[in-house]
């Protein structure tokens, strides 16, 4: 599978923003998606995930209630809205498929297939 992720720009502080990751492949549906974030100079962290129904999603604690991952299947896409967004919210974000069921811990070694990055700059 490959993926492709847009959506991304500069925004000011407090405002939204959503991403999107657009997949290519029959396949896309039987896939769990994580969305990851690398700030410069920091490693890359683990944002949302989500199920490949959709009915089950987790969240980094930094980003809960303001952060919100879905997807459509239909589309091929998985989405994540933010909302709030704060200066430290500043990255690059990444989407990524996994085949393992631990996909929701977090770990981006456990990701198979990435998609390049799309960069949010939030000014305070």
């Amino acid at each position: 599978v490959q993926l492709q992720a847009s959506g991304g720009g500069l925004v000011q502080a407090g405002g939204s923003l959503r991403l999107s990751c657009r997949a290519s492949g029959r396949t896309f549906n039987s896939y769990p998606i994580g969305w990851f974030r690398q700030a410069p100079g920091k490693e890359r962290a683990f944002v949302a995930a989500v199920s490949w129904s959709g009915g089950n999603t987790y969240y980094a604690d930094s980003v809960k209630g303001r952060f919100t991952i879905s997807r459509d299947n239909a589309k091929n896409t998985v989405y994540l809205q933010m909302n709030s967004l704060e200066p430290e919210d500043t990255a690059a974000y990444y989407c990524a498929a996994s085949k393992s069921a631990s996909y929701s811990r977090g770990y981006s070694s456990v990701y198979d297939y990435w998609g390049q990055g799309t960069e949010l700059t939030v000014s305070s």
